[in-house]
């Protein structure tokens, strides 16, 4: 097994390693790292009878005949580039970790190897050249690279946090393998303009797919990764942001399912703080379409966080746009949960500190009416959330500049708070907010107050009629045939019907009629106008038939 672990390394030859590189990077799945099974813990067996296995096994054409289990301190400088090829093609050898008893020697053996190459980037000190370049991107496609399997659970419906994350088997393989691609990206030995050409956008696409692992140890490395990834290569950057918003709309508008969308937001929030001012259309379309619609899902609440900071960072560079958010969270506004409202209204609250007055007028009227709805909530969590928001000093002065339209709006939601809501929490707060209300602008409080007094006496008084009516259906449809008396109200009723019914009929046929006379005249219009004659002729007919249709109306 040894034997056939060494055979299947790459020769020297770099086109056949660029061309193995781009059909992985492009599709072709290599040689699947299992997700199950470990990584192997213990050391490698390094004595001398292992080197003469090594010698024994290893053909002649390898790197310059190099043997890749020799340490580099015991190669010249000459010679250590060569090397780090060579290990790091033996280490584009996969295994199945499925069972840990198999292939457990060759496992430990990749595994020692994978932690001298991260030694060896790690130290900086030799420049790494396009052969090495290659060998790494292809050593990292063929380990990392994996389609993963269909996610069953049922965690992304939103409602069922509690599922506990799925941790892969292979990670402490894996972790290696990350630890070593992070290293060689960051390191100062590294020239973008030539590691370009490989870290290409085959490459960033793959990576990006990764992100939708169970496990959120890599999806953490990843989210590390991509975001070196941007800082270096400059010229990479509108392609990673547009691949990124490819997954948004995706999971968004298609599967609402995906593992790694909280990690991709904490990127993009690093990533919108860093734009520069004026921002471009580019990076508004993307706030509109993308993190606007991200609300939707019901799965919201694994992200939310990392969301919320997103929006304020653009609200930040751009106050303008916090209008613009806020009627795209009232068009999402969760109504039928209560978990998300609550979450809505605590984005609101950040979104109205950071927002002009002249922002706040533009939406203060649909998000007051929606927050009243809120306050009225029998969810007690839901009508406390949106009373806190008085607690808040800059937004109580904004509701203080502009309380002529706020207060009759709110006013009804918290006088029926006070009369009729459950909670103690809710109706001490209420209470709070009305005597906010009066203190800030007494005259109009008792305005409201004496309006909503009227309401509710044309509100009983229309009540009393309905009830009235009730009672006299119900009294005429209790008498008897029996005595004699005779359900008056019930046949004028009957009486008033038919007479309805017949003027509905009158004025439908009139209309039919009315519209069959406009398409004549537009026939005759258009078929006979060459002939003035001929049109004379017809209009004679039309008037004959004009007035037949009008006969048989009256």
């Amino acid at each position: 097994m040894f034997k056939q672990f060494l055979s299947k390394l790459p020769r020297k030859s770099s086109k056949s390693e660029s061309g193995e590189l781009n059909r992985s990077s492009s599709g072709t799945t290599p040689s699947p790292v299992h997700r199950s099974g470990t990584g192997g813990g213990s050391a490698p067996v390094r004595s001398n009878s292992g080197k003469r296995m090594s010698s024994a096994v290893f053909p002649a054409s390898v790197v310059a005949g190099i043997e890749p289990l020799v340490p580099f301190k015991d190669v010249p400088n000459s010679e250590k580039l060569n090397l780090f090829v060579s290990k790091v093609s033996l280490c584009c050898v996969t295994f199945d970790f499925a069972d840990p008893s198999k292939n457990s020697i060759e496992k430990d053996v990749k595994r020692q190897t994978l932690l001298e190459l991260l030694d060896f980037v790690a130290s900086g000190s030799i420049k790494f050249t396009e052969p090495a370049i290659l060998a790494m991107c292809r050593m990292c496609a063929v380990n990392l690279f994996r389609v993963f399997p269909p996610n069953y659970r049922s965690s992304s419906s939103g409602e069922n946090d509690d599922d506990e994350p799925m941790f892969d088997p292979a990670w402490p393989h894996l972790q290696i393998v990350y630890d070593l691609l992070l290293k060689f990206i960051t390191s100062p030995c590294l020239d973008a303009k030539l590691a370009k050409k490989y870290l290409d956008h085959a490459f960033i696409v793959r990576l990006l797919d990764l992100f939708d692992s169970e496990d959120p140890r890599e999806r953490e490395c990843l989210k590390t990764i991509l975001h070196r990834v941007y800082g270096k290569f400059m010229v990479h950057r509108p392609f990673v942001r547009k691949s990124m918003s490819n997954i948004f709309y995706r999971f968004v508008f298609e599967t609402e399912k995906h593992s790694g969308i909280a990690e991709l937001l904490e990127i993009f929030g690093s990533i919108v703080s860093g734009f520069a001012l004026p921002l471009k259309e580019e990076h508004k379309i993307f706030l509109w379409r993308v993190l606007i619609p991200l609300h939707k899902p019901k799965s919201v609440g694994n992200y939310f966080q990392q969301l919320s900071y997103c929006i304020t960072q653009f609200i930040d560079k751009e106050p303008k746009l916090g209008s613009v958010v806020i009627k795209g969270l009232l068009k999402f506004w969760p109504i039928t949960n209560s978990q998300k409202e609550v979450m809505f209204l605590g984005e609101v609250e950040e979104i109205l500190e950071a927002m002009s007055v002249m922002e706040f007028q533009k939406i203060m009227v649909p998000l007051f009416l929606r927050i009243a709805c809120c306050v009225n909530s029998s969810h007690f969590q839901v009508s406390e959330r949106a009373l806190f928001l008085w607690n808040n000093d800059q937004i109580v002065n904004l509701i203080g500049h502009n309380r002529q339209a706020i207060l009759p709006i709110m006013f009804t939601a918290l006088e029926k708070n006070a009369q009729n809501h459950w909670n103690q929490s809710v109706l001490n707060l209420t209470l709070n907010v009305r005597k906010m209300f009066c203190e800030m602008d007494e005259a109009l409080f008792m305005s409201c107050h004496t309006r909503f007094k009227e309401d509710e006496a044309k509100q009983c008084s229309a009540a009393e009629k309905r009830k009235e009516v009730w009672a006299r259906l119900e009294n005429a449809a209790s008498m008897k045939p029996i005595t004699g008396k005779t359900a008056v109200l019930l046949h004028q009723e009957k009486k008033m019907m038919e007479w309805l019914l017949l003027k509905l009929w009158s004025w439908a046929r009139f209309i039919f009629v009315m519209l069959y006379i406009t398409l004549m005249l537009l026939a005759v219009w258009v078929f006979n106008a060459k002939s003035l004659a001929s049109f004379k002729s017809n209009e004679t007919m039309l008037q004959i038939f004009i007035s037949n249709s009008l006969y048989q109306l009256t």
